[in-house]
């Protein structure tokens, strides 16, 4: 009787033990071709990690149903319930390449690429890590139709269809927002350079005016999206080159129940490849994004940037020749700088109030303290800010047709305590002249969208826009009495209109008419000389656009291409007066006609195979643009190329990812002669560039990933010039850039 108990007590105990643990297995596979995939990683609720085999499978041990995560280099990370005791094949779609499934959110409406009517470039964050990822350039510089320079490590101009032409030094002309916050002040200046890569994990970028919905900026939109959090993970990277380059970062990101939380600190320094140029710059992030309620998502955000970089300043042809790595005679003895502390808080809130009203609101505070000794004088400034966008949209019909109408606003406020003073050997010496500096600038904006038929979508957007300068000059020592000056433009209406058609599921074209304007930034009024240019003009354009895009071969061909012209008036211009200082003028007109496109194709595309991609790209521009009715002191510059500008720049590139691990970046680009003064007659020679990178990237178990990478810019040991100085005082147009130099680094991610 006795080993009758006993029996039954080990059968209900097997029971149990069957029943307690259900052995699930897994086969993962690709969704569209069904093959399996090798090196899923698997991560379950529980903390528990799992690595898929040579043919896709993972046996897993449950007690209960539980949430897996299942993440893999090539393909799109999926979550999905996993049940015990169960037999379950998952599958995994590629990542986007195709251009009917990269998703645009470019005017403040999420839909396709192929449905926008717009020239608009995305950057994902493969292509930021192509490079040597110190900066944003040579990604930002593989697509047609944009241009950044880097006059210096660290000192950033960007040129979205020879938008720099009015910037001698930092970002104008282009609005730029990041998590969908105005990271532009509202003087329409923007810090770029406060940003490190690892803040930003996309961008994308509508090239030419783009004021109906944006504002400001005849350049066109830079929209930065930062990092997604999706798993629990701590990371660290170091990486080392040439002209004491030393860059590292360490980071964690924290799953909650109903969001996520993560931090990261970023330090770049580095000597520089010409005397006086080196670069320090430190960056902290706290970011925290919650979930309240199924309608309701919320995000938070801490950037503080440290940044210092030295300015070795442009040098005449003759001192190229004789040493490129000089620094202008002077620089180093005046301590040329930027010494600028960053503080930004934001907030952002999406609401969906009903299936068919939602709203997303941006609020943003900052704080600056900024040091700029040149040359010629010594500037010291402290500025706070603060600003806000709201959009609300509605979905619905309108008769038998889809529409979704969204208005909405956005104003920016910042007080700025300004004072110049002569530089002696690097220190502040007597003040020059001091001011206090209000800028405001709002605007408010409506758009309407129709869907006229399942394949035509036309866009009507408008904006009313609104801007002032209030300077209040509190020292003057030329004069020796205080004053004040302040300036209000008009109210500009921007209007634009947008139609775009599906000729297949495949491909479509587009068209559309859209005005601009841009203000002068307070830099342009307000000079380091101490003038006050209130009859500075803003500029305004418009520009008529078509465009096609199509894919072939099940997506493996991908063309996008566009023609354009823009008219521009009231050009504005930069000159020099004969201390060297840069002053600006209103210059006639320019006429900006061109042609953009972009070609990418996989040579080979076998994500189950030892190479699992062989891709290749190219981008090219041609940028036909001219001053008209441009007289200057009796000459006469109409007809000449527009400075600063190349008319020609290709780019190939070749990307390569095995299934070992290994994978390969290689860039080459060309770029046509650039004008560097109004009158034509300075030029920039053409030049080619070459960079490679070369790393290999592996899973170690289920909660490590190792990557070793090393690479090499300006492999053909071009010289060159990124960011000249255009219409120089006394010939010093060149910024040499480095010659052939060499990086290497090492990450490590744990996932737990």
């Amino acid at each position: 009787m006795r080993l009758l108990h006993c029996t039954l007590i080990l059968l209900l105990l097997s029971v149990f033990a069957t029943t307690a643990i259900g052995q699930t297995s897994l086969t993962i596979i690709d969704a569209e071709s069904g093959d399996f995939i090798p090196s899923v990683v698997v991560n379950i609720a529980d903390g528990r990690r799992y690595l898929s085999d040579e043919r896709g499978h993972v046996s897993l041990d449950l007690i209960e149903k539980t949430n897996g995560l299942f993440t893999h280099i090539a393909y799109e990370p999926l979550r999905t319930v996993v049940n015990p005791n169960s037999s379950i094949t998952i599958k995994l779609e590629k990542k986007t390449n195709n251009l009917s499934e990269v998703t645009i959110t470019s005017f403040e409406s999420e839909r396709s690429l192929m449905e926008q009517a717009a020239a608009v470039s995305k950057v994902d964050q493969a292509e930021l890590y192509r490079f040597n990822e110190t900066s944003l350039v040579n990604a930002f510089n593989t697509k047609a139709g944009i241009r950044l320079e880097e006059r210096a490590p660290g000192s950033y101009r960007v040129s979205i269809r020879g938008s720099s032409l009015r910037a001698p030094f930092g970002v104008r002309n282009v609005k730029i927002y990041w998590d969908g916050i105005p990271f532009t002040a509202p003087d329409g200046t923007t810090a770029l350079n406060l940003l490190d890569l690892t803040n930003i994990q996309g961008a994308e970028v509508i090239k030419g005016p783009a004021g109906s919905i944006y504002g400001a900026g005849n350049g066109g939109v830079i929209s930065f999206t930062p990092e997604k959090i999706d798993q629990n993970k701590a990371e660290a990277s170091m990486m080392g080159g040439s002209y004491g380059l030393v860059k590292y970062r360490v980071g964690v990101d924290q799953m909650l129940e109903s969001g996520s939380l993560s931090a990261s600190y970023v330090k770049q320094q580095s000597d520089g490849y010409r005397d006086h140029s080196a670069l320090d710059r430190s960056v902290f992030q706290l970011q925290g994004r919650f979930e309240p309620s199924d309608r309701q998502r919320i995000s938070t955000r801490l950037l503080y940037s440290d940044l210092f970089y030295e300015i070795p300043g442009g040098l005449t042809a003759e001192q190229v020749a004789e040493n490129p790595r000089q620094a202008r005679p002077g620089s180093a003895t005046q301590n040329a700088s930027i010494k600028q502390k960053t503080l930004y808080g934001t907030f952002v809130h999406d609401y969906e109030f009903n299936d068919h009203w939602s709203n997303h609101t941006t609020v943003y505070i900052q704080t600056t303290d900024f040091e700029n000794p040149f040359n010629l004088d010594y500037k010291k400034e402290t500025q706070y800010g603060y600003g806000a966008r709201t959009r609300f949209t509605l979905n619905d019909q309108w008769g038998t047709f889809p529409v979704r109408l969204l208005f909405g606003g956005e104003y920016q406020f910042a007080n700025t305590g300004a004072q110049n003073f002569g530089n002696r050997n690097g220190q502040a010496d007597t003040i020059r002249f001091a001011d206090d500096l209000i800028t405001t600038q709002g605007f408010i904006f409506q758009q309407i969208e129709i869907n006229w038929t399942p394949s035509l979508l036309m866009t009507l957007g408008v904006s009313e826009n609104f801007s002032r300068y209030d300077i209040s000059r509190t020292v003057d020592a030329s004069t020796g009495d205080p004053y004040a000056a302040e300036r209000t433009f008009d109210p500009v209406i921007v209007p634009r209109i947008g139609l775009s058609g599906k000729l297949t599921d495949y491909s479509s074209i587009y068209g559309s008419i859209s005005s601009g304007f841009s203000p002068p930034t307070i830099d342009e009024v307000r000079t380091n000389e101490g003038s006050i240019n209130l009859d500075l003009q803003a500029e305004k354009g418009i520009n008529y656009e078509v465009g096609y895009r199509g894919e072939y071969l099940d997506g493996k061909v991908q063309l996008d291409a566009s023609a354009f012209f823009f008219k521009l008036d009231e050009t504005i211009t930069t000159y020099t007066n004969e201390q060297g200082v840069v002053l600006f003028r209103n210059a006639g007109a320019t006429d900006q006609k061109g042609i953009e496109a972009q070609l990418d194709y996989f040579l080979l595309r076998n994500p189950a195979g030892l190479i699992q991609e062989l891709k290749m790209g190219h981008a090219y521009s041609y940028h036909h643009f001219r001053f008209k009715d441009y007289v200057n002191d009796g000459e006469d510059f109409s007809g000449n190329a527009l400075t600063g500008v190349p008319q020609n720049n290709l780019v190939n590139k070749l990307d390569l990812i095995t299934r070992t691990g290994i994978y390969l970046n290689l860039t080459y680009q060309w770029v046509d002669e650039i004008p560097l003064t109004d009158d034509n007659t300075m030029i920039q020679d053409p030049y080619q560039l070459m960079n490679a990178r070369l790393g290999w990237r592996k899973n170690l178990g289920s909660a490590w990933q190792l990557e070793l990478f090393g690479g090499v810019d300006n492999l053909l040991n071009e010289q060159y010039s990124l960011g000249n100085d255009l219409n120089a005082f006394g010939g010093r147009y060149f910024q040499p850039a480095a010659d052939r130099n060499y990086y290497g680094g090492i990450k490590v991610k744990m996932r737990y």
